[in-house]
């Protein structure tokens, strides 16, 4: 009885054999999460120091697709308001690309890169993410798919 006490109190202290590795695999796990991290952070320069979300944010004209259709149509980003929330003008034939983008009024940078199209600059109508290149690929909604590139001239 005596054995078994001491493995308890041995136990109660130090933990068990798979609590034991149940805390290296979290370990593990978070070195992997840090990892990939770090490969985004990575993949979101160029290789001369300036990051794709500078790249793309030195335009202001936008030429927006949908599916990778001929279609397209133009979107500018006009002044900043505030702190990442600039006014945004949509061309009427954008709503052929997505029902009601034609509402949209503001550009929110968030500090991931990502650009959000809202009506009233909080809520988003759709998301963008950083694309390879000169634009945004949206991904809120999940459809339709939309391109926004960078376009050469403002």
């Amino acid at each position: 009885m005596h054995v078994v006490q001491i493995g308890a109190w041995f136990a109660e202290r130090h933990g068990t054999a798979s609590q034991d590795v149940e805390r290296r695999s979290e370990a593990v796990s978070r070195v992997g999460c840090v990892s990939r991290l770090i490969r985004g952070v990575q993949s979101l320069h160029d290789g001369n120091g300036q990051s794709v979300v500078e790249q793309a944010g030195l335009s202001s004209s936008y030429r927006l697709t949908a599916n990778g259709d001929e279609a397209a149509c133009a979107v500018k980003r006009g002044a900043e308001v505030s702190d990442g929330l600039s006014l945004l003008t949509i061309a009427p034939n954008c709503s052929k690309l997505m029902p009601g983008i034609e509402r949209v009024k503001f550009w929110r940078e968030q500090a991931d890169g990502s650009v959000a199209f809202s009506e009233n600059g909080i809520d988003p109508i759709v998301t963008f993410g950083v694309a390879d290149g000169d634009g945004y690929e949206s991904y809120a909604p999940a459809a339709p798919l939309l391109a926004l590139n960078a376009m050469t001239s403002d």
